[in-house]
């Protein structure tokens, strides 16, 4: 375990600078990734397939590409891992479900195809929450084992906030990409709806691809040089941007967002994000709360069931295809999945309706606020990742094991582009602050995480 206060990210961006003059290779760089898996996976266990050989030869072909002088793209020979619902074609996808075991279409999701062509090094699979869900993997926290890292990109996360890869990709359907990369002191992009195409994964609306990484260079160059690649789902114009990490750009006003998680979050994790709050305008950017703004104040109304409306869109939307897994393997699926599909199925099509009419008045709300300010702000988590121990024999399942999504159910809901920054510390663990945009802005939004990243020094907080 590392004191998250002594922690230096993984980063792979300037040390391909060094590939060039031979100083070091993309074999040499793997092989130090591998040496940090072996000392940390036993405890992490962000891992559920490891391909060293494929890897091996991966990163040789990339550095003799480097020596030739003719890289595939800037993130040629980068160790990425690969969450455990998308498919690989050289590991198996087993989607953290015992039904789902030895599962192993061997192609890959249309973002891993665009990984490997831009010269990047597939190096493992990482654990996910049963098939994207709630009910937890065995990972644990690189800050601290005893508590959850998030998720459902559990892995992935994990994975990078124990240094053991530069980048990862995860995908959020609620919080899956943001609320783990938060708590595991990540930067993490969920890009705007249908900004990386998903391939297989299109069975839920509001499904993303997006990367995890150690810094924003590497995040924005994972997700850049994918979607150069494959583009965004069908349908959609995909995400766009500059082809290296976007300027910094200084935000004139932010939307402060509280979000229906604001009443119970902890006053250690409030504190840290005033300070937070402070420091921004203390270099004159003007925050905009829901009492200065009826427009604000309609959009807070608008997210303020926000849990309840992802659930019942993502529950609805997943409900047959996991009654034919349950169907075809009773014992396949936790007590908690089968709770997740009896209450899918106490629904009906107008409920499902209903959450849709919710989540498009909460988009209209959203693009009202646009001419109000550069972006949101608000907290990507709420506080440190709790303890998680497991249920409790004879005891009602804990609802939210992976911790509670509050905070990225808005952004989900919006299709809005996010991005988290690990600008806080309460009790010794990463608390991330996100920056969330409209709806195609995620260069823009990014940029903005830049300038705030580079200006704002680290809170830390006392729990």
């Amino acid at each position: 375990m590392i004191a998250y206060a002594d922690y230096k990210p993984l980063t792979f961006h300037d040390a391909a600078r060094r590939f060039t003059d031979g100083n070091d290779s993309p074999r040499a760089y793997l092989e130090r990734g591998l040496e940090t898996i072996a000392q940390r996976e036993p405890v992490v266990k962000a891992f559920t397939a490891i391909n060293e050989a494929g890897a091996r030869a991966a990163a040789d072909a990339s550095a003799a590409r480097w020596k030739a002088g003719k890289p595939l793209s800037p993130i040629d020979g980068m160790p990425i891992a690969i969450k455990d619902l998308l498919e690989t074609r050289d590991m198996p996808t087993e989607m953290g479900c015992a039904a789902m075991k030895g599962n192993f279409p061997k192609r890959d999701n249309a973002a891993v195809w665009a990984l490997r062509q831009a010269g990047a090094v597939i190096l493992a699979k990482t654990v996910t929450a049963e098939l994207g869900g709630a009910h937890p993997g065995p990972t644990t926290n690189p800050f601290d084992p005893r508590r959850t890292p998030g998720g459902s990109s559990s892995g992935s996360a994990a994975a990078v906030g124990a240094n053991m890869v530069p980048a990862a990709i995860g995908t959020q359907v609620g919080g899956s990409i943001i609320r783990p990369a938060a708590y595991c002191g990540n930067f993490a992009l969920k890009p705007t709806q249908g900004g990386i195409n998903r391939g297989e994964r299109l069975a839920t609306s509001q499904s993303t691809h997006g990367p995890h990484a150690g810094c924003l260079e590497d995040m924005w160059q994972v997700a850049i040089e994918a979607a150069k690649r494959c583009g965004g789902d069908r349908g959609s114009v995909g995400l766009m941007g500059p082809d290296s990490l976007p300027a910094a750009i200084k935000p004139d006003r932010l939307i402060v967002l509280e979000t229906e998680g604001w009443p119970d979050l902890d006053e250690a994790t409030k504190a840290g994000f005033a300070q937070v709050l402070r420091q921004l305008e203390a270099v004159g950017i003007t925050l905009i709360r829901r009492r200065d703004h009826p427009f604000v104040e309609a959009l807070e109304k608008a997210i303020a069931n926000g849990r309840a409306v992802c659930n019942g869109i993502t529950s609805w939307e997943n409900r047959w295809y996991q009654r034919g897994l349950l169907d075809a393997a009773p014992d396949g699926l936790s007590a908690r999945a089968k709770a997740t599909i009896a209450k899918a199925e106490a629904m009906t099509p107008d409920d499902y309706r209903i959450n849709l009419l919710a989540r498009q008045q909460a988009q209209l709300a959203h693009a009202a606020v646009a001419p109000l300010a550069d972006a949101a702000i608000t907290l990507s988590c709420p506080g440190p990742a709790p303890i998680w121990s497991g249920d409790v024999p004879g005891q009602p399942l804990a609802p939210r094991p992976t911790g509670d999504f509050v905070f990225n159910a808005p952004s989900s809901m919006l299709f809005a582009p996010a991005v988290t920054m690990p600008l806080m510390s309460v009790g010794g663990l990463p608390v991330g602050v996100q920056l969330v945009g409209q709806q195609h802005e995620d260069a823009r939004v990014t940029g903005l995480a830049r300038w705030v990243s580079e200006h704002v020094k680290r809170v830390v907080a006392e729990a």
